[in-house]
């Protein structure tokens, strides 16, 4: 009954180390997003500084899973090189090991109890959490969830304490001596990290473990050398209908720490009572195998950066790229897998709609010039960028519909005129479609426009061109230092409509024009004011982000 109770209590408290695990990471993921933005837009060839951004980002979100899984959403949207995610990959298992040593330190022996501040740490940040304030509510998190975690610990080394619970003891050592055997411990520690997700929960739980005495230092170090093995799994999964880049870049992850505990298995086998008293020289046991758990990570980087090349190299070896084929519809800078890094996933999102508004914007270019031109070889060019524009409309929505749980209150307002703006992007692609339409049925029937209507549409387009740059430019740099001239330029435009509709009717009366031209004239002059209105709406959603269309309409 005693040990049933026991491994209950240890079962509780390993539940409520990874609660507090989660807690706390989410926490620092969320309130990270600036730094997580700066350190990402200094990703480069630099491999050092690859494993620098890579070790920063997990020790701030303090999980190298998720830091792995939004390197693979990066990769797979082309954001990043995999010659440059291999060096973040590798800083993002030196990153990791920031919990061993937190949980180590947790061990420490003082005046004061870690449970007792842990306790008053929880509570504190629960208090917080009512606060009514995103910030607080954010820090509130943060603090709970380191709280709850030395709150699993001291649970945990409850149920393991030897003097208390002396059966639960027993069986745990007669399971470890059953498996006594570095590969057994090696594969324990792969399943166990497999099982619970998360490499730096698996360590902190045997780094418990060992502290207890329940497991020997040797064959703690067996098993922690599995659980880098096991942490690969999250990855491995996460790269599940990705494109290729993004399984080169799991299967690199699982390589670099394959070869890893290959190297450390080779030391530790013939040498572990040897290398075990060579920690000893550290104070505790916990401590031990957090500075093996640094060690393990540190040499493996410092062993394989120099062969970042040819990891890379292996990787295209083993996974070879698709026959080449029809090219499917994909987005650029956005996938799912960032959903788990919502400043991240946020930042992409304005990147995915910066293109998306460049070929909406190469479309009325390539529109107008065939309305003139009237050449065929523009249509197939401009029907299958307009498919990519469509495709991403509908993609981003989806993408912001899912993201917008997940971000605060700030946040959320900027989403809200991502919607508009996609929206107003599209519309222009259907307007360039229009223009390609027009300019068919007008080769059909043998139709082109005057010079003289050619130069006043040149003219109005010229102006519409200005628009696009000031309207893309406030949506970037979130100004509105321009917006005047934008709103000028609009009203310039409405005015070359009437003006432009007027100078038509002069020359059919004059017979300088064929009365089959109107309608299209026509169609042709109102799909530009109409781009110049969504144009608007675009300049205008930094400043009225929840329901930017309607300005445009304020104008009208």
């Amino acid at each position: 009954m005693e040990l049933l109770k026991s491994l209950i209590l240890l079962l509780a408290g390993v539940g409520v180390f990874i609660v507090g695990m989660n807690m706390m990471s989410e926490g620092l993921e969320k309130g990270a997003g600036g730094g997580l933005k700066k350190l990402l837009a200094k990703i480069s060839n630099n491999r050092f500084l690859g494993v620098g951004i890579g070790a920063g980002t997990t020790a701030i979100i303090q999980s190298s899973s998720a830091t792995t899984v939004m390197v693979i959403g990066l990769v797979n949207a082309g954001v990043i090189t995999l010659f440059q995610a291999i060096s973040v990959i590798m800083g993002a298992n030196i990153g990791t090991t920031v919990t061993g040593l937190i949980v180590a330190l947790s061990g420490q022996k003082g005046a004061i109890s870690f449970s007792d501040i842990a306790i008053i740490m929880a509570f504190v940040g629960v208090m917080m959490m009512f606060v009514k304030k995103d910030k607080v509510k954010l820090i509130g998190s943060i603090i709970c969830g380191l709280g709850v975690i030395f709150v699993g610990l001291d649970i945990m080394s409850g149920a393991l304490d030897a003097s208390n619970n002396p059966e639960i003891i027993s069986l745990f050592q007669n399971i470890f001596s059953a498996i006594d055997f570095p590969l057994l411990l090696i594969l324990f520690g792969a399943l166990f990290t497999a099982l619970i997700q998360s490499s730096s929960a698996a360590t902190g739980i045997i780094i418990v473990m060992a502290g207890g005495g329940i497991i020997p230092v040797e064959t703690a170090l067996f098993i922690v050398l599995g659980t880098n093995i096991g942490t690969c799994v999250t990855a491995l999964l996460a790269c599940l209908g990705t494109g290729t880049n993004a399984k080169r870049t799991a299967f690199i992850h699982f390589t670099f720490n394959l070869i890893g505990t290959i190297i450390f298995t080779a030391i530790l086998w013939p040498t572990g009572p040897w290398f075990a008293s060579l920690l000893s020289g550290f104070k505790t046991v916990e401590m031990q195998i957090a500075i093996f758990h640094v060690i393990f990570n540190v040499t493996t980087t410092l062993l394989l950066i120099p062969f970042v090349q040819l990891l890379e190299k292996l990787s295209m070896f083993v996974i070879k790229d698709h026959k080449k084929g029809e090219e499917e519809l994909h987005l650029k800078f956005i996938d799912d897998r960032l959903l788990s890094t919502p400043a991240v996933a946020l930042m992409q999102v304005k990147n995915e709609i910066e293109y998306m508004a460049s070929l909406a914007h190469d479309n009325m270019n390539k529109a107008f010039d065939l309305l003139v031109t009237q050449d065929a070889k523009l249509h197939d060019e401009i029907y299958k960028r307009e498919n990519l524009i469509n495709f991403t409309n509908h993609q981003v929505t989806k993408f912001l519909i899912k993201l917008s749980p997940l971000v605060n209150e700030a946040d959320e307002k900027v989403i809200g005129s991502y919607f508009h703006v996609v929206n107003d992007i599209e519309r222009i692609g259907d307007h360039a479609k229009n223009f390609v339409d027009i300019g068919v049925e007008m080769k059909e029937q043998s139709l082109l426009y005057s010079d003289a209507a050619y130069e006043e549409l040149k003219l109005m387009y010229s102006k519409l061109s200005q628009m696009f740059e000031i309207a893309m430019d406030a949506f970037d740099h979130k100004s509105s230092s321009h917006l005047n001239e934008l709103t000028k330029l609009e009203e310039e435009v409405d005015e070359f409509k009437s003006h432009l509709s007027a100078q038509h009717f002069a020359r059919l009366s004059m017979g300088d024009c064929k009365i089959e031209l109107s309608a299209y004239f026509h169609s042709t002059v109102s799909g530009l004011e109409r781009v110049g209105d969504h144009l608007v709406n675009i300049g205008y959603s930094i400043l009225n982000p929840t329901g930017s269309q309607s300005l445009a309409k304020k104008k009208k």
